[in-house]
Order: structure tokens, then sequence, then C-alpha cells
């Protein structure tokens, strides 16, 4: 497939790829084998490091050199500058304790809540010890989510040659990370699965991709990707004829052999409806798209009073974590996009090549 954008041939020409396709970097899902398949099939694999330490990130990316020897890129996430108010974050903790208690998780009962589930987030990867084993292993493009890169950062990845990319959700998020001297953009659209990846606008500000990638392209001039809901080639034709540059893919990739997804999000992934998800504060503070379940129902009424960000997700992630070793989808974050129900693509390979037309 040929592409006619002048954007969409720059971002192929600089991250040395064919297809302009990169796999969202959603933590679980995203295996090196998927990574490395991304590549593989022609497109850009995305590492997802937010999470990880920097010998995990080392580890990970020696995995997938160990597969492909194509370009991958590397997403970290930018600490964020708010912290939870610590009332907050008791109020909700208490809330939830009795489930915390019947899950076998601390309850308050003998360690304070904070302690137990690291209020002060003391045990949280140090950010510019993962951005250097990030640079380290020379990924082909670094990809900033809930902010950019600091200048100094953003130096160092100009001088390694390494594209700077940044992950926007509205026209003004757009505008300042063109100033901040990105080479591409990923246009989070309302369509996306998971939280919002706000930065400069609140998360209640939400654009469908139709309305923000043309807005983004205009404003920009820079390539801008588009990620939320993309699973069929049609929806690829839109993306490219709206001035977009290419397409990042989360849901669709869930079903694949390579994907690390759990049976839950791949049963989503493949019979979901799209009005099964809804955006909801309750699992990591901010607002987020993910499939209306037991516990969502439950704690609808704090949904304006939950610990806030990313403190929320101290309590929430110590719950889903359990709820996935028993099996219960009841309590478990369940984060799709709105492609819920059109992705049943056997393979990366497959997917790339239905996307693109390619025969």
């Amino acid at each position: 497939m040929s592409y006619s954008s002048a954007a969409c041939t720059t971002f192929i020409e600089k991250a040395g790829i064919e297809h302009p396709f990169m796999n969202a970097p959603i933590p679980g899902m995203t295996t090196p084998k998927l990574v490395a398949a991304v590549s593989e099939a022609g497109g850009l694999g995305v590492i997802p490091a937010g999470d990880l330490r920097p010998e995990e990130i080392l580890a990970f990316a020696e995995e997938v050199k160990k597969l492909t020897d194509k370009p991958f890129a590397i997403n970290l996430t930018i600490p964020w500058r708010f912290p939870t108010q610590k009332g907050a974050f008791d109020t909700f903790a208490d809330a939830v304790s009795p489930l915390l208690a019947d899950l076998g998780l601390p309850d308050g009962s003998d360690v304070p809540m904070a302690e137990s589930y690291d209020f002060a987030m003391k045990h949280r990867p140090d950010f510019r010890a993962q951005f250097a084993a990030a640079l380290s292993v020379s990924p082909r493009a670094m990809i900033s989510s809930s902010g950019g890169f600091a200048e100094e950062e953003a130096d160092q990845l100009t001088d390694a040659g390494i594209l700077n990319i940044g992950v926007v959700t509205s026209f003004r998020e757009a505008k300042v990370m063109r100033a901040a001297g990105c080479d591409a953009l990923i246009a989070q659209g309302a369509e996306a699965a998971g939280p919002r990846l706000s930065f400069e606008n609140p998360d209640t500000v939400q654009l469908g991709l139709m309305s923000f990638i043309p807005a983004a392209v205009r404003a920009t001039g820079l390539p801008v990707l588009a990620a939320g809901g993309i699973a069929t080639p049609e929806q690829v034709d839109a993306v490219m004829a709206l001035g977009g540059a290419g397409v990042v893919v989360g849901t669709a990739l869930m079903p694949v052999e390579e994907s690390g997804a759990d049976a839950t999000h791949r049963y989503y992934a493949v019979y979901g409806k799209p009005e099964e998800s809804i955006m909801s504060r309750v699992f990591t503070g901010r607002l987020a798209r993910v499939v209306k379940n037991g516990l969502v129902e439950a704690l609808v009424d704090y949904e304006d009073k939950t610990a806030g960000y990313p403190g929320q997700w101290q309590i929430m992630g110590a719950i889903d974590r359990v709820a996935r070793q028993q099996g219960r989808t009841d309590l478990m974050m369940i984060s799709v996009g709105q492609s819920a129900g059109r992705s049943n693509y056997k393979s990366v390979e497959e997917c790339v090549r239905t996307l693109f037309r390619l025969k």
C-alpha cells in the first residue's frame, strides 16, 4: 500500500518502518513477542515501560532484540505533578476496607492504609533512571504519556537521533507538544480504552478522532497518529483521509496469539459491544474507559469522591491484581476501547495486513 500523505511518508521514513502502525503500550497485554511481531510486520512495536523498573526495561528490550532487529519504541509515563490528597485517600480506603479484607489484602486494621498502599509513592520507579535505561537500549522512538519530556531529556533524544513522540488528548496539548519539539504526536481519542492521558486539560475534555485528527494536524503540522477504537481498514482509511499519519491499536490486538491479554479482555475484544464500556474514575482516579461490572456499579456513589490520580490506583490496583488471580471479573478493571466486538485477528501480521489492505 502506498501512503500519499506527506506527514505519513515523513513518519514512516523517520521511524524506519514500512507501515504507520504501532501497538498501544498496554501492560500485561504487551509482551516482548507482541512488540517484536509488530516491528516484524513492518510497524513500530512499543514497549510499555511506564511502570517498569530500569532493570525490567533493559530485560524487556533485550527480549525484543532477540526476536527482531527492526526498530521499536519505548513508552514512558511522565510523573504526575499533583499529588493525591491524603484525606481523600483515607476516606476511600476506609470505604473499600471490607472488600480488601475479603480479598486478603491490608484493610487498615494492622498497618495504616497509606503505608500499606504506598500513598507517598516511595516504591515507584525513579523516572530519571527509567529514562536513562530506555535511552541506553537505543529505541527508534521514545513516547511520553501524561506530559512531555523535559528540555534536557528532549535534547538527549535529539542528540541520539531518537524520535520524540508525545501523546495528546486535546488541541491545546497538541500545540504544547509542538512547542516542546516533538517529532510526532499520538492523538488519544475518546474511543480509546483505559485512562485519559490528559496533562494540560481536565480529563473531561474528550474529543472523538474524527474531530481531533484534522484539528491537531492543522495546528501542529506534525505527523499525528490516531489512537482509540481502530479495528477495521475502513477506519484506517478515514484516519488517512483526515490527514492522519498512522494508527495506534490496542483492543484489536488483544485476541492475537502474541498477546498476553487475559481471557476476559480477549472475550470483550471479540464478542463485546461498544456500549458495554463507560467512562469511570473508580479505578484510576481519572476518567478511564472500562467495562461496567459489579465493582463499578457498587462504587457509583464514589465517582466524584475517589482518592484521585495516582493514589486511587494504589488501592484499586491491588484489588485488580488479586481479582485477576482469583478470576473475579466482577472486580477487575476491564479496559477495552470502542472497537470491542470487532476484533478477531489471530496474529499481529493478520491485523496489520488487514488494516492496510495488504495482499
